[in-house]
Formats: structure tokens, sequence, C-alpha cells
């Protein structure tokens, strides 16, 4: 398989780890977890040992105590630049709207994992930085105006409306009186912008962009209800964007990939990223790869990682996808449902071809 296109991805620590750190930052949890459980006896701890170790010299599966001591002796630096370019990736869509100092920036990751990189700039980060330099009534025009001013060389914008409230969003855009006190009941609260109104325009603005827009859909850290991040709730969104051309992206989506792949069918400005859950299912990649592949249309199904802090969710989610995918196509082409020419194309398409055409790479 070629280099593929990582279509959703944050940056990695600059910074070695402990156990803890190293253990946590395999999760999607944000607390330690209780005596005698480890986040690394999982799906995720797996991968590591199975594709991580050999490529810091190790045997595959080769304890995670080994792995760990190993990781050390190379330093971070190190050890991420070999286990990024070991993934094979030829361009990183990263989304930089996580804030931490530990983080490196893209310069750097561009460097670690010897690809191209683009920026994927997150729409409520830009509006959060309005804080204390507008008014409620300049709120909507300074956001237009800072929002076009940071998509400057983006390839995509992306909301976190699932985390902030939930994805039941209204086809309407709301109007300028709306959103005009909305902002002032945010800019009077001095916290983080959790208004489903404030958020709908927000999302209407990336829109407006004319960049294709990502969408968090499905599972994440505890910060997210689940119940509300389920794809087909933004079914009214989604009908009222049709005719704006603008793609939009579903990221992630399972545990309700299914409900992504029939919006992705039945909408033609809607496409299905498989990146979190690949690397996070594991061995179940096979079966949930082809339920993802079930009602989408092949064009329509993007490759990402969605790797964050650690260069080893890199090489997990594409090496778990180059065999996942793989199996689940020689299957095809076994049981005759497909020829084998047909299966080199999907696997193009969705390691990287789709993902060239909707970010125009």
């Amino acid at each position: 398989m070629a280099l593929l296109i990582d279509g959703h991805c944050h940056p990695v620590l600059g910074a070695d780890l402990d156990r803890a750190g190293f253990e946590l930052a395999c999760s999607e949890a944000d607390l330690p977890p209780p005596t005698g459980v480890s986040y690394l006896d999982s799906q995720v701890g797996l991968a590591v040992r199975r594709w991580c170790a050999p490529a810091l010299g190790l045997p595959a599966h080769a304890p995670i105590e080994a792995y760990l001591e190993r990781r050390a002796e190379l330093g971070w630096s190190a050890a991420t630049a070999t286990l990024m370019k070991e993934a094979g990736l030829g361009a990183l869509l990263v989304d930089t709207g996580l804030d931490s100092a530990d983080l490196v920036g893209l310069p750097a990751m561009r460097e670690l994992a010897g690809a191209t990189v683009h920026e994927v700039v997150r729409l409520e980060r830009v509006a959060e930085g309005l804080a204390g330099q507008v008014s409620a009534e300049g709120f909507a025009d300074a956001y237009a105006t800072a929002l076009a001013q940071r998509v400057t060389g983006a390839v995509a914008v992306k909301s976190i409306i699932a985390y902030r409230h939930g994805l039941e969003i209204p086809a309407e855009r709301p109007s300028q009186a709306e959103v005009m006190s909305a902002a002032g009941r945010w800019l009077r609260s001095g916290q983080r912008i959790t208004d489903p109104l404030l958020l709908r325009h927000i999302l209407w603005a990336g829109v407006d962009t004319g960049l294709p827009v990502q969408l968090h859909t499905g599972f994440g850290d505890r910060d997210l209800r689940l119940d509300r991040a389920d794809p087909a709730l933004a079914r009214g969104f989604l009908e009222a964007t049709v005719s704006a051309g603008v793609p939009v992206v579903l990221l992630h989506a399972y545990p309700y990939h299914r409900n992504a792949g029939w919006l992705a069918q039945v909408y033609p400005h809607v496409y299905l990223d498989v990146g979190l859950t690949v690397g996070h299912v594991g061995l179940r990649s096979d079966a949930v790869l082809a339920e993802f592949l079930e009602l989408a249309p092949f064009g329509k199904v993007l490759f990402s990682t969605d790797a964050y802090q650690l260069p080893e969710l890199y090489l997990i989610g594409a090496a778990q996808f180059r065999h996942s995918l793989g199996r689940l196509l020689e299957g095809w082409v076994a049981d005759g449902a497909m020829a084998g020419s047909d299966a080199d194309t999907v696997t193009d398409q969705i390691g990287g071809a789709n993902a060239r055409r909707v970010y125009g790479l």
C-alpha cells in the first residue's frame, strides 16, 4: 500500500513520559485506572507490542516494560521520529486546536514524520480567542474576520460541537439578534463556549469559509455525552448544508459508524473518516471496517489516525488499517465479490485518493 494520507490527527508530545503518563495517553481516559487494572491490557496495548516494538528493535509482543525501557533509552525525539516514519504517511492534516506547551509545532511534526503537513483549524478555538477583545454586538463580525485570517493556508476546519452540546443541530442559521444575545451571555460568563446557539453560529461560519468541515462524532474522552454524539442527530444541519457544496467529514463515528455510513450514502457532501476507531478497536478492525463499508460509497471513506500525543498511535492506526483493510478485501476477492483490481482501487481511494480530492491536496 502506498503512503497514506492521515486526514485527521494532532501534534505529538515533545517530552518523555513515565509509565503512568504513557498508559493514560493510550486511552481516552483522563484519570488513572484503579488498582489491579492497566489501560495497556487492552487492544491498544496489544497493538503497541505488536506494531511498535519491532520498530524500536524489539521482538513483536515484547513485554510492555521492555518496550517502555527501550523507548526511554532512545528518548522522545528519536523514538517519535522512528515510529512516525515507520507509519508510512505521505501527508498529515493536523488539528491545531489543542493547547499544551508540551505539544510540538507543525514544523517539528513535518520533520518527525518526514511528511507534508497541513493545518486543520478548530472553529471554537478561534472564537474563544476573542474573549476580552470584542463586545456582544461586534462578535459576529470579529469572528468572521478572525476566522478568515486563521484559515489562510489551512485545508479544513473542525467543530467539536458534539463535545460542547451535542449533534442535534437545528437546520436554521441563528439570527443576528440571537447571536448577539448568546455572545453576551458567553462573554459575561468568562468560560468556554457551550451555548448551543452560539456554537451553531460558529459551525455555520465554518461552512461559510468554503473549506471542508470536519465534525467530531462518536466516542472520545469523558468530556463527551456519547448519546449526543450520534451523527444521525445532525441530519437537520446536513440537510440544510447540501446546497452549500462544502464537504462535511464525519470523524470517528464509532459506535454509530453504520449511521454515519447511511448519511454518507444519502447526502452528496457527507464523507466518513475511520480515524480513532481503527486504532482503538485493534483486532476487531476487520469487522468494524466492514461495517464502515456496508452503506458508504467507497469514494466517501477516508483514512486517518486521530493520533494525539503518542507517535505510537500514528503507527498503530496506519499499520492496523493496512492489515485489516487488506484482510477484508482479500476475503471479498476470494468470495468473488470483487476483482483484485477493484480491491486495489478501493485501497487507493480510502488510503489517500479520497482525501486528496476532498481536501484539495
